[in-house]
């Protein structure tokens, strides 16, 4: 166990955990706790079989635990009871279903949050980055995901995206009026971007390895999101920006593997 907790995946499980402890308390532990563990538990029970499945030994679901994380701190405490073990299940799956043979194309809890909309009608309150407490608390989760992001090597990814997206946001502030893009600025979007930022866009798996390739990708990710944000104006926008990333990440190393198949 203190191996593990040393490992990038062990750190981001103690930073969430932390995260989620903090918040609770003030979006109200009974409300809170039921989804978050319910999401944890489905996805770790479900992932747990098909690695054992796969593999001959028991082994710890730490992905799946974290995925579950994440789509309960991210979906509102008001959903029904069955919203959030649904939804993580869902994530679970798609890293077996949708998969090359390096792993799995996109961001599970992204895809399954997205599929949660239009299943459930579900909404998204992004609690576990920490809107309601007071305004240093940013800060806390703006040094816990430099953190993450860079033992995980993907600070690139995260410097153009967040450049990327409040440049375009700040033009159409200056172009336009700016009164239609306030709340992107200001609790709980902010705090919605900076943890989508530093805890879903730099997924190791989804996400180039590559300096260049992270700026691309980024920068990708942040004009998607916006185009979705002003022309349609969904509530899941950042996640399908960092699908449509996935999907060019997955075509890119597609492309490379041939090429490489050429030369050989």
């Amino acid at each position: 166990m203190r191996k593990f907790f040393r490992t990038p995946k062990g750190l981001l499980l103690l930073v969430l955990l932390a995260l989620a402890a903090a918040a609770a308390p003030h979006e109200g532990a009974g409300r809170v706790l039921p989804g978050l563990l319910s999401s944890v538990g489905a996805a770790a029970l479900l992932d747990v079989l098909l690695l054992r499945s796969r593999r001959p030994r028991w082994e710890f679901p730490s992905g799946a635990v974290l995925t579950g994380l994440i789509v309960a701190m991210v979906l509102s405490p008001f959903e029904p009871w069955y919203v959030p073990p649904i939804t993580s299940v869902i994530a679970v799956a798609s890293k077996y279903l949708i998969r090359t043979k390096s792993g799995n194309i996109l961001n599970p809890a992204a895809l399954a949050l997205v599929v949660s909309f239009y299943a459930f009608d579900t909404g998204q309150s992004w609690w576990g980055a920490l809107p309601d407490l007071s305004p240093w608390a940013i800060l806390a989760l703006f040094a816990a995901g430099v953190f993450i992001a860079d033992r995980v090597n993907r600070m690139p990814a995260v410097i153009a995206f967040l450049g990327a997206y409040y440049l375009l946001f700040t033009v159409t502030a200056f172009v336009g009026d700016p009164r239609t893009v306030a709340e992107i600025f200001r609790a709980p979007d902010l705090h919605a971007v900076i943890f989508f930022a530093f805890f879903m866009l730099t997924d190791p798996p989804t996400v180039p390895i590559r300096n260049k390739d992270q700026v691309i990708c980024g920068v990708l990710v942040a004009a998607v999101s916006y185009t979705l944000f002003e022309l349609a104006g969904v509530v899941y926008y950042l996640l399908a920006g960092l699908l449509v990333g996935n999907i060019w990440e997955a075509w890119r190393r597609h492309g490379f593997r041939r090429r490489d198949q050429r030369v050989r």
